[in-house]
């Protein structure tokens, strides 16, 4: 579950923790106070999007950090990202600054694509438009998919394997797709650029080596010029060369050594560079007299290393580039000599293809079936539960004439709430506050399958109020005896049923307007529900009610 939340510098907080407990964990407080930042902040530290200007004006960077504390079945999903609990938390942080952010997890850092992964496992967070993608039909597959679990993924996984080969092959086949004249076009360019590659006989490494005797044939004159001036300063018949005063130094220092042995060191080492002079003197010599220039042989490699300089920039910048693409030139132009042939042969395949994706898109269609017409038995009872005093719910299958990773199926989810009426889909029929209910039952039927602990509400009770609201808020509480439950509110039956309560309020302080999060006491929490009842004025007889229906809260709890 998540244990705190942490918040630096973002929006209107400066700087916030929050300690969060099991149960049905409720924040309240006047609009605009901040309450949405919150969970704003939460989303920022689970890999959503950063808007420019979330972080405060006096501020250099942002941060959110949130602790988790985990079960052991989490523990071992977690260790296929390369994330392992210490102590059985689990603390994710990110840092905004400067337009960039740091995801780190268990001080490792994460790219917002492994984060996503990650805390899809730990926590799942219910936005306050998020109803309105019941809205779109393509949503409803999702839904059915995250309800069937690993019996449905294993038959997508089957599906996108059989589909991936398919659109792969399809691909293949389009590139054979010529008239005669340009099949006979196509192999006549092939022979050319294979015969091209065949006739230059490369060999690998050849062209740095044809470029290094290039650049020294194309430069031999001054490598000669250089070279005789090096060769007369170290050795010449008509002037004092460098060998010669190494010579005359080393008999100078002869001689005194007998005055001074130390000087005997020194002798020895001019006597060392005299020889190593006349040894390079000799090598150097021995360079020129073997340097043949040709300007022939200069045409010959400059033509060459054209050739090979042309063939990569038409067919691959090294060797094994241009080979592969030789090789596969050859392997095109023998499908080509035998299009007719390839062409059968990947069509049968094709068919072949087509028939196991029909059967294994049946087979997920089917798997999709058995989880709908579940739900569409829990979720009618679910909505009972939260006040529809009448309600039909099917689940409507079509088949795509196209093929997908995913299947070929469309779902969409039709209701009725008026006996007689024929069912239509929910953009037809559903409003705010149902389409909110519809959800809150759809979140119920999720949590009793998957390993999610924490689910976060942001106003999922939008568009109810008396009877319906008492409903919700006895449906939370139901799911908040097996999971920890976050809930931003604005109704009181809600607000009642809290195990824990939590105010958000938003004041100036040195003339810089921050928000303040607060966990309540009880007197607190009747005071905050009797705020919520009364709104501008509070009597007694509002606190006499916000007592009765905190009570009676407790008793259904």
């Amino acid at each position: 579950m998540l244990t705190n939340v942490n918040v630096k510098n973002l929006a209107l907080i400066k700087e916030a923790e929050i300690n969060f407990e099991k149960g049905l964990n409720i924040l309240t407080g006047e609009t605009g106070a901040g309450k949405s930042i919150i969970i704003g902040s939460i989303n920022i530290a689970l890999g959503s999007k950063v808007a420019k200007d979330i972080i405060r004006a006096d501020a250099d960077y942002g941060l959110v950090e949130l602790v988790f504390e985990v079960n052991e079945s989490i523990a071992l999903k977690l260790k296929e990202f390369d994330v392992v609990p210490e102590d059985d938390m689990v603390i994710i942080s990110r840092k905004i600054s400067n337009g960039r952010s740091i995801i780190k997890v268990n001080g490792e850092t994460k790219t917002a694509t492994e984060l996503r992964k990650i805390t899809s496992l730990l926590i799942d967070v219910h936005g306050q438009h998020d109803h309105q993608s019941l809205l779109d039909e393509a949503k409803h597959v999702e839904i059915i998919d995250k309800l069937g679990n690993e019996s449905i993924e294993e038959s997508i996984r089957q599906v996108t394997e059989i589909y991936m080969e398919y659109i792969s092959l399809k691909k293949e086949m389009s590139k054979f797709d010529f008239d005669e004249e340009e099949r006979v076009r196509e192999c006549s360019f092939a022979r050319f650029e294979i015969q091209e590659i065949d006739d230059a006989n490369l060999k690998e490494g050849e062209d740095e080596l044809i470029e290094d005797e290039y650049r020294i044939l194309s430069n031999s004159g001054k490598i000669l010029s250089a070279m005789s001036v090096a060769h007369n300063m170290l050795e010449s018949n008509n002037e004092i060369s460098v060998t010669d005063m190494l010579g005359k130094a080393f008999k100078e220092l002869s001689y005194v050594s007998g005055y001074d042995k130390s000087l005997s060191e020194y002798a020895d080492r001019l006597s060392e560079l005299e020889s190593l002079s006349r040894d390079l003197s000799s090598e150097i010599s021995d360079y020129v007299e073997d340097m043949a220039f040709s300007e022939e042989r200069l045409s010959e490699v400059e033509e060459r290393l054209n050739l090979i300089n042309k063939l990569k920039q038409k067919y691959g910048n090294t060797f094994n580039e241009i080979k592969a693409y030789r090789d596969e030139r050859e392997e095109y132009l023998n499908k080509l000599e035998n299009l007719n042939e390839e062409r059968e042969i990947a069509q049968h395949r094709l068919l072949e293809l087509e028939e196991k994706l029909n059967i294994a898109c049946d087979e997920l269609t089917e798997k999709r079936k058995e989880v709908a017409s579940r739900l569409e038995k829990e979720i009618v009872e679910n909505l009972k539960d939260l006040n529809f005093e009448y309600v039909e719910f099917k689940v409507e299958f079509k088949k795509n004439v196209n093929f997908s990773a995913k299947g070929n199926d469309i779902i969409a989810f039709q209701i009725t709430t008026n006996s007689g009426e024929t069912l239509k889909p929910l953009s037809k029929v559903a409003s705010g506050g149902e389409l909110s209910r519809i959800m809150l039952g759809l979140k119920t039927i999720m949590a009793k399958q998957d390993d999610i602990d924490t689910l976060i509400f942001d106003e999922i009770d939008t568009g109810i109020s008396g009877r319906t609201a008492q409903l919700v808020a006895e449906k939370m509480n139901i799911i908040s005896r097996n999971h920890q439950v976050i809930c931003i509110t604005h109704l009181p039956q809600i607000a009642a049923m809290a195990d824990v309560h939590y105010r958000i309020e938003k004041n100036v302080v040195d003339s810089d307007t921050v928000t303040s999060i607060n966990k309540l006491n009880d007197d607190e929490c009747i005071e905050e529900l009797a705020r919520i009842l009364g709104g501008a004025v509070i009597s007694d007889t509002t606190y006499t009610h916000a007592r009765e229906m905190k009570k009676m809260a407790m008793e259904t709890k």
